[in-house]
């Protein structure tokens, strides 16, 4: 089974959390999580969440500090992922968030992080996320 580096975003703005949803036809298809994507070889965790997030969101961000990481088998994709979970701020040149390459996305309170909304392997980090909010 092959391990997949997987690098995500905590964006906590005005007590509401940046959440995306995963495309149609991608594994757990549906499903909300904290955008980011794999990382690419001969880039940094750091280097790779600025270009997920640009790609993705279309958003520009600083990373700051693991908040959190995370690994989980998916037997039925047959992988498994290291996840590592940075908290980003928006840069101050940035512009809204746009849904550029996922389903939807969407500024969150507390209330949404229901556990079963999200794949498996995000959420360990859920309470993490809570008490930032």
């Amino acid at each position: 089974m092959n391990t997949v580096l997987v690098v995500a975003g905590v964006l906590v703005e005005d007590g509401r959390v940046l959440l995306s949803r995963r495309k149609a036809g991608s594994h757990l298809e549906g499903m909300w999580e904290f955008p980011g994507g794999k990382v690419d070889a001969g880039e940094s965790p750091a280097e790779a969440l600025v270009r997920e997030l640009r790609e993705e969101l279309g958003i520009d961000v600083v990373v700051d500090d693991i908040l959190d990481v995370a690994f989980h088998r998916y037997d039925d994709a047959q992988k498994a992922v290291l996840l590592l979970f940075y908290r980003v701020r928006r840069t101050a040149s940035s512009g809204p968030p746009q849904a550029l390459d996922v389903a939807e996305f969407r500024w969150c309170a507390e209330d949404f992080l229901d556990p079963a909304r999200f794949p498996p392997a995000d959420v360990a980090v859920l309470q993490k996320t809570r008490a930032l909010l």
